[in-house]
């Protein structure tokens, strides 16, 4: 008897063992299922799951509905989360190599965003370590262009306009062309639109058609003005309290979600532009005056970032520059 209620109490606890070996984690990130980011994120989880055999269970909670973006990264950093994604420029003000891939025409193609990234991911990587986090992997947005509701080709039109910022670059460079920066997160484009707080934006395609932009505004002006990226980033002592076969796992699915996600991101681009303009928008390229202002405005904000980064700032743009 003794020996059969040994056999079934070790079969108990060797059916309970999968369930217990589990880790289930939640990841808060700030935009919608439509948006390729999350989508690229809701692969890489079930990469994940795949490679652990459902031992590392990551759950994608999208479009803020965990946390808000702004709240995101100490919520990762406190343990309320422990991993979750945040447009990497959001922390500028906590260290300016954050802000660098935001700087205007600093690098505006898919090889100079590259370069950059190249130059600048140890500097992001050693920022974030400071704080108790992980990097994990960075995904770039198609390039910024320009949503108003009037053709514009004169750089002064632009000065008194109420302009949708969504980080510390896109509230500077609507100060200096003379517009009035507000802060509006991308869930809120379409009220903010159509209550006026904003009238004109600078953002990707891909934000454009996921909030539908044709519905509140008519012109697209394609400058391609930077690429900013979103970060996916882990709780050191999370990570570092997983097994090892699942940190590896964990490291080579965002390896694989970074490569896979610049190329989504290379993809999007043109498509989604396409959808801007059979949506009924005026898509054009920016007027000789228009890109001489923009121009002006990337040079301005390169200066004033190097103010603020320093000597370090000054070695990640040479490295970028191959000075």
């Amino acid at each position: 008897m003794y020996f059969r209620q040994s056999l079934f109490v070790s079969a108990l606890a060797l059916a309970a063992a999968p369930a217990m070996a589990q880790t289930a984690w939640d990841m808060p990130t700030p935009y919608g299922d439509a948006v390729f980011h999350t989508q690229n994120i809701t692969e890489f989880a079930d990469d994940v799951r795949q490679a652990t055999d459902g031992e590392l269970d990551i759950t994608v909670h999208s479009a803020g509905s965990l946390f808000a973006h702004p709240q995101i990264k100490d919520s990762v950093r406190r343990g309320l989360a422990p991993i979750g994604e945040i447009l990497m420029s959001q922390l500028v003000n906590e260290d300016p190599v954050f802000g660098v891939d935001s700087i205007p025409f600093l690098a505006s193609s898919y090889d100079d965003a590259e370069a950059l990234w190249d130059a600048s991911r140890d500097e992001v990587e050693a920022a974030l370590e400071a704080q108790g986090l992980t990097l994990l992997y960075a995904v770039p947005w198609p390039g910024q262009s320009l949503y108003l509701n009037d053709e514009v080709t004169d750089p002064d039109d632009l000065r008194g306009i109420s302009f949708r910022a969504y980080n510390a670059a896109t509230e500077r460079l609507a100060q200096i062309l003379g517009m009035t920066p507000t802060q509006v997160e991308a869930g809120d484009i379409p009220t903010a639109f159509s209550t006026g707080r904003v009238e004109a934006m600078m953002t990707s395609p891909s934000t454009g058609v996921s909030s539908q932009a044709w519905d509140y505004v008519s012109h697209y002006i394609d400058v391609q003005a930077w690429l900013p990226k979103n970060m996916v980033f882990v709780n050191t002592e999370a990570f570092e309290a997983l097994p090892e076969e699942h940190r590896d796992a964990l490291l080579d699915a965002a390896a694989e979600a970074e490569t896979r996600g610049w190329e989504m991101s290379m993809a999007e681009t043109e498509t989604q532009i396409a959808r801007l303009q059979e949506a009924g928008m005026e898509v054009s390229t920016p007027s000789d005056a228009m890109a001489a202002a923009l121009s002006e405005v990337g040079e301005t904000m390169t200066a004033e970032w190097l103010e603020q980064a320093g000597p370090e700032g000054q070695a990640l743009i040479d490295d970028y520059r191959g000075e």
